[in-house]
């Protein structure tokens, strides 16, 4: 269970690190990779490039599965994993102004973090089927439905952070760009785990280099689904 302290953050307290670098490259790599993903969809023209993002999406979901069993303190998911009867505690707390306070994900956040990693895979696969010509245009239906309900979830994602930065007075944007959040040291990790971090930025830097190389195969056109074979949706 996540670490829990009653009163809210302590600007005097020291910033101790929380958040290792792996958990922190993922979560702005797959930003970054499903805004893209997203904003690509509206061209047919830049179908390859948005099927590189889509890989690149379920390549770091993948990761954050492994990690969520292997990483560190609070990271994994067993330290976020609440009851139902949590959450809605969390919530009361809320609408109370008086949030409990968790070291590292509380109950809401782990709720939108589990929903947007099964969503994630489920667009991914989705997408995966129509881009190699495995389905029609139901799926394209389905693909754009899940994605439209991924961006619902991101957007309560952060109007949520932002409630509970407020009502924390701590800044949990820049806590997962730092890694550190200002709490008791003992709720700390002991590494950043840089050499794994700088890895994963690595990794898909390189696969975004193959793509854009060729080195990558794509589906050929004929055998595109729908999406592809349709009309450009973007303009000129």
């Amino acid at each position: 269970m996540a670490a829990l302290q009653s009163s809210p953050a302590d600007a005097q307290a020291p910033l101790v690190l929380i958040w290792d670098l792996p958990t922190r490259a993922f979560h702005w790599l797959l930003v970054f990779s499903f805004a893209a993903a997203y904003v690509t969809a509206e061209w047919d023209r830049f179908l390859d490039l948005h099927a590189m993002f889509g890989y690149t999406v379920g390549g770091l979901v993948v990761f954050r599965l492994l990690w969520g069993v292997l990483g560190t303190r609070h990271a994994r998911f067993a330290s976020f994993w609440f009851r139902p009867a949590d959450v809605l505690a969390y919530l009361r707390s809320i609408a109370s102004l008086r949030p409990r306070h968790y070291t590292g994900h509380n109950p809401a956040g782990a709720v939108a973090i589990f929903a947007l990693l099964g969503l994630t895979l489920a667009v991914v696969a989705s997408g995966f089927t129509l881009y190699w010509g495995m389905a029609g245009k139901w799926m394209e239906d389905i693909h754009e439905a899940m994605a439209n309900a991924m961006l619902v979830i991101v957007g309560v994602h952060i109007a949520g952070a932002l409630v509970s930065s407020l009502l924390h007075r701590e800044n949990l944007v820049r806590a997962m760009v730092t890694g550190r959040k200002a709490v008791s040291p003992e709720q700390g990790i002991a590494g950043t785990r840089a050499l794994l971090g700088g890895l994963l930025v690595v990794a898909v830097l390189a696969f975004w280099v193959a793509d854009r190389g060729g080195w990558v195969p794509h589906a050929p056109v004929a055998a595109r689904g729908d999406h592809a074979r349709g009309h450009d949706h973007g303009r000129d």
